[in-house]
């Protein structure tokens, strides 16, 4: 597959690939009245490709006057089309540009990747009218909501320092700064899905993506909007309810796969109160009134004060179970997972499978985790009732009670 007879094919079959997209896209066009199509496009990649087999024989300037050549020659017809049909697009010219290059560089380099280009080129070309219609329907918050959750990934977050900076050992300004960005791409998701799916399948899409990265967010965001939306506390108290049942499920496939002798004692109790949490966020999510339909009113894909305000209170929250922690001693491995469960299941649930069997007892680990998880379930309907009031609280309260007792009871009977 390294002989160049099948690289020259390769460059060959790049060109008729991204060809076959740009002759379909002018197929209504008389011959000889367009400026390249199929086998112009084809040739163009082969011609890459002889350009690129030059290389090793005549040096680098050869490829480079190939290709200045092939832009002056094909940017003429360009221009001579234009002229003719009052085109101003250039997405032909520069794509002609790329089946050159990629020809070229199935000769000269590693062919997946070229390859891989092409697909890139012809799928980039390919969706046009659905690009061009999100383009249209896009609107100018939306665009800057982007751009300051991708600023405070890519500009802020790498300078932070990824320490503790605290006396006491637990203020990480980098682990905060990404449960802010965490908050917002969560609330910036949300917003996302049910404008393009609908209030209830949106909330669904949001709860089961924002439980696999942190329910605590998911829930914060969500109670969020029952601030602007009073007729729907089911259908956000159901994704409250949903994300958290994928966390159950994220922390029993976690702690499965690090150590499998936890299964037996884990299993039980999750699965219990994962399957009433289950019941109760499908009956509220797919809860029918015949005079109310519910429709989400979304004011801002992204409020950076809340995501700031929110991710403070975990830090405070950090700071307070470190100190506590810190005062009261060694009171013991359940203690400390239940004042951890205030803030976050990963940290204990990561502590506990690598730990159990070895430093602590199975048992103990599993109780460790189980009540983490508690914990973690009932501060999450405190939050959900304090953001968000008092009807998507209850409704969260009283469905985590009874997934806590579900989870007592056959943890009890395991």
């Amino acid at each position: 597959m390294d002989s160049l007879p099948f690289r020259l094919a390769l460059a060959l079959a790049i060109g008729l690939l991204i060809g076959l997209e740009r002759g379909w896209r002018t197929r209504s066009i008389e011959d000889h009245q367009r400026a390249a199509g199929f086998r112009t496009f084809a040739l163009i990649g082969f011609l890459g490709g002889l350009a690129g087999a030059l290389t090793p024989l005549s040096g680098e300037i050869v490829l480079a006057a190939a290709l200045l050549g092939f832009i002056g020659v094909f940017g003429a017809f360009e221009w001579l089309e234009a002229r003719s049909i009052r085109n101003l697009s250039a997405t032909t010219m520069i794509a002609g540009i790329a089946t050159f290059l990629l020809g070229a560089y199935a000769v000269l380099g590693e062919q997946p990747i070229a390859v891989g280009g092409a697909v890139a080129v012809t799928l980039m070309l390919a969706l046009r009218q659905p690009l061009h219609r999100w383009i249209a329907a896009l609107k100018w918050e939306e665009l800057r909501a982007a751009l300051v959750l991708l600023a405070m990934t890519f500009l802020l977050l790498p300078i932070l320092p990824n320490r503790n900076i605290d006396p006491w050992d637990t203020i990480n300004p980098a682990e905060i700064w990404l449960l802010a960005i965490m908050i917002a791409a969560i609330s910036f998701g949300g917003y996302v899905l049910v404008r393009l799916f609908g209030e209830r399948l949106g909330i669904i899409m949001a709860a089961m993506a924002g439980g696999l990265t942190s329910s605590t967010a998911t829930t914060l965001t969500l109670a969020r909007m029952g601030r602007d939306n009073g007729d729907a506390p089911h259908l956000l108290a159901g994704g409250i309810l949903l994300s958290g049942v994928v966390m159950f499920a994220r922390v029993g496939i976690v702690a499965g796969l690090l150590n499998p002798s936890l299964l037996p004692a884990l299993a039980p109790p999750l699965i219990a109160a994962g399957g009433t949490m289950l019941a109760v966020a499908t009956l509220f999510l797919f809860r029918q009134r015949a005079s109310v339909h519910p429709r989400l009113l979304l004011s801002s894909p992204l409020d950076l004060r809340i995501a700031l305000r929110f991710a403070l209170l975990i830090a405070l929250l950090m700071l307070a179970s470190g100190l506590l922690h810190r005062w009261a001693g060694a009171a013991g491995v359940l203690g400390l997972a239940a004042v951890s469960g205030l803030v976050d299941v990963d940290a204990v649930t990561l502590s506990m499978a690598r730990m159990g069997g070895e430093q602590i007892a199975l048992a103990t680990a599993a109780s460790a985790i189980a009540v983490t998880v508690a914990v973690n379930t009932l501060t999450k309907a405190v939050m959900a009732g304090w953001v968000g009031g008092r009807a998507i609280g209850l409704r969260v309260a009283m469905a985590s009670l009874a997934a806590v007792t579900a989870g007592a009871l056959a943890a009890a009977l395991a």
